[in-house]
């Protein structure tokens, strides 16, 4: 923790910040360190506030992973309530993929090689 009060090894890649960043101007803009460090201490406290909320949540109902579920509810609780529809959203279409790709895998898995 530095003097400042703030947990500097908990911040997310800077790299993976100034890419998102990059991703929603124009091509040709330019984005300052100073600007891309205060979105990466801004990106990563908010991230910390969710998961601490969602954490919160699991200990009173003793259990200890968290889940997508649980990330909504923190984010309506905390009055992000637009954010959270968004991301209920998102969620469902990511669940959907990812049960196309085991099925998919699986159908592979059952099924012998045919020869060419």
């Amino acid at each position: 923790m530095s003097t400042d009060g703030f947990d500097y090894t908990n911040l997310l890649p800077i790299a993976n910040v100034a890419r998102i960043m990059k991703s929603a101007l124009p091509e040709n803009a330019k984005i300052s360190k100073e600007a891309k460090d205060c979105v990466q201490d801004c990106v990563s406290e908010f991230i910390s506030f969710i998961t601490s909320e969602a954490s919160e949540q699991c200990t009173q109902e003793k259990r200890k992973t968290i889940t997508g579920e649980d990330v909504l509810l923190a984010m309506n609780t905390l009055g992000f309530e637009n954010y959270a529809e968004v991301l209920k959203i998102s969620l469902a279409k990511y669940r959907e993929q990812q049960a196309r790709s085991a099925s998919m895998k699986e159908s592979k898995q059952t099924r012998p090689e045919e020869d060419q």
